[in-house]
């Protein structure tokens, strides 16, 4: 199965489309902030996820993810595409709760949580994050200025991979994405 998270007005053939609204081509309404009911899916049932401008929106990003895991067959893959944190959109918008940055997707992996315990179970591993930036790609330190200042990364798009079993929180399991830069033109908005 393959599940279109947050649909709206953009469900897509081939998907399972999922919103919490009941609007056209939506074919499971649910809502992903109420956590005392679980996806209406068995586990490992989900080879691919999409979100398109979804997590952002999301309270409780770590239940959800869990949520997602449970669901997801062993290797299945996870994709999002959002504003990236340190840009005007990722703000503006009153209805996103969170931003996200370079980092942020390891916290949906278990080794991560070697130094605390949040009670998170899930275990996505970050793959690739493309960011779509406002410079030359071939700047020589296009992160060092993702890193430093705002607007220069208009979008951002991840592939998380399910890992089942989970791993242990370990530090030294820890894996960065394999990172790249896009012209902002070619993905941004």
């Amino acid at each position: 199965m393959k599940l279109n998270l947050g649909c709206g007005r953009r469900p897509r053939d081939g998907w399972t489309n999922l919103d919490r609204c009941d609007l056209p081509g939506v074919d499971v309404v649910h809502d992903l902030e109420d956590h005392t009911r679980p996806l209406p899916f068995a586990g490992d049932t989900v080879a691919e996820i999409l979100g398109v401008d979804l997590i952002e929106h999301i309270a409780d990003p770590l239940a959800l993810m869990q949520e997602l895991w449970r669901v997801a067959t062993p290797d299945a893959v996870c994709r999002f595409e959002l504003p990236y944190g340190s840009s005007d959109d990722a703000w503006e918008d009153p209805t996103h709760v969170r931003p996200y940055f370079y980092n942020s997707w390891l916290f949906f992996a278990q080794p991560t949580y070697w130094r605390a315990d949040y009670g998170y179970r899930g275990d996505w591993q970050p793959e690739t994050l493309t960011l779509y930036v406002h410079l030359d790609t071939g700047h020589p330190d296009v992160l060092g200025q993702v890193m430093a200042l705002r607007n220069v990364v208009a979008r951002q798009v991840v592939t998380l991979r399910a890992i089942k079993p989970a791993r242990p929180p370990e530090r030294e399991l820890m894996t960065q994405p394999a990172l790249t830069f896009e012209p902002a033109e070619r993905g941004g908005r």
